[in-house]
């Protein structure tokens, strides 16, 4: 029976949310996802109600207007010597419907009580996007690492090769120009994105590094950062409850999206994000995971056994696919099992250059440039 994977894509745009007919996945993991993957709530929360997951920790969701139509916000209790209140972890998608709904959380489990912080996890348009918002309506700090930060900036204004023409120079070279004549000029009427799920970017924010502390009512969570899907994405780990708040980076069942884009042409994002699980696996085994999508979860060790099994088996697919020398656009229909939308398609090129950049730079494949500028790749014999 073949594996349905669901690849989740979230850069400077938007999502795609591709299904995939990946290899089979052996037996062994299969049972263990069963016994092992465990979901504490059936059901998420209804748009504008919570659902209490820890004591102090209530989870709510918000809309997006993507194939992925959601993102998992988290309200922790949090009082201090001036009294009680909130912090908000992750912010939803910058538009009137979700400033809507946290008018209702504010009225409602909220309490009117006053916001203490916000803590954006990436600059993905979900989680930043009603950040400015949200600081202007509660005067709450926002908290960000600082790459998260400026690339929140760099991606509102197009600047530091965040702007759509450099990648899509990348994406040519890659192969893309061949394979779909029609691209660049498709991704001329796409510009803007970013900023429709982003409308303002905080202009100030306190700034969250790697093992920092923050005390947030009666917990300490620090903060563990990882790479590959975002600059320095940060999630919070609470050692007193074995609480992770794990953002984009863990997610249940569909995979986190992973690209190359223009701004760094030869990165090996792949490896970076496989090398940050490492940064997960000696937190506990009953650790109460809170993902950014899908449903709240146990069996994080499981988890991550899985990621690594399913990047090590697309990487082996991969790997059997370029024999001969082939690109990154020659090898789409090897990642992905059906057409490709111009919206989806910017996603999925970024993450086929990454997973020939891990083959690559693992010595696993040679890299060549034609004399028409563009590379392929082709397995090492």
């Amino acid at each position: 029976m073949g594996w349905r994977v669901y690849l989740y894509a979230q850069v400077t745009a938007s999502v795609l949310f591709t299904q995939l007919d990946c290899v089979a996945v052996p037996a062994r993991l299969q049972l263990r996802h069963q016994a092992m993957i465990n979901y504490p709530h059936e059901t998420p929360p209804a748009a504008g109600e919570s659902i209490l997951v820890a004591p102090g920790i209530y989870w709510i969701r918000m809309p997006l207007p993507f194939a992925l139509n959601h993102i998992n916000l988290w309200l922790l209790e949090d009082a201090d010597e001036h009294g009680p209140g909130w912090t908000i972890v992750d912010t939803g998608y910058g538009v009137p419907a979700t400033h809507e709904l946290w008018h209702r959380h504010f009225a409602g489990i909220m309490g009117g009580r006053p916001v203490k912080r916000i803590i954006v996890t990436h600059y993905h348009p979900d989680h930043v996007g009603c950040a400015a918002w949200l600081h202007e309506k509660t005067g709450a700090p926002i908290w960000m690492t600082t790459s998260e930060y400026l690339s929140a900036h760099a991606a509102a204004e197009d600047m530091a090769g965040f702007d759509r023409d450099n990648s899509a120079r990348l994406f040519l070279a890659h192969g893309l120009g061949k394979a779909r004549p029609d691209f660049a000029e498709a991704q001329k009427v796409r510009s803007g994105a970013y900023k429709r799920g982003v409308p303002t970017v905080p202009k100030r924010y306190y700034r969250m590094m790697e093992n920092d502390e923050i005390m947030i009512g009666a917990r300490t969570w620090r903060v563990i950062t990882a790479f590959g899907h975002a600059p320095e994405h940060a999630t919070l780990f609470s050692a007193g409850d074995n609480i992770l708040i794990s953002g984009d980076q863990v997610l249940p069942r569909i995979t986190t999206n992973v690209g190359v884009w223009g701004n760094q042409p030869e990165a090996n994002p792949l490896k970076q994000f496989l090398d940050s699980m490492e940064k997960f696996e000696p937190l506990p085994a009953d650790t109460l995971v809170l993902p950014s999508h899908d449903r709240v979860f146990t069996g994080l060790h499981e988890r991550l056994a899985q990621l690594r099994e399913h990047h090590a088996l697309r990487l082996a697919e991969l790997e059997a696919a370029i024999e001969t020398p082939q690109h990154a656009a020659e090898i789409l229909p090897v990642l992905f099992r059906r057409p490709l939308d111009e919206h989806q398609l910017v996603f999925a090129i970024g993450e086929a250059i990454a997973h020939l950049h891990f083959l690559w730079r693992a010595g696993r494949a040679k890299r060549t440039l034609d004399a028409e500028g563009i590379y392929s790749f082709q397995r090492v014999a």
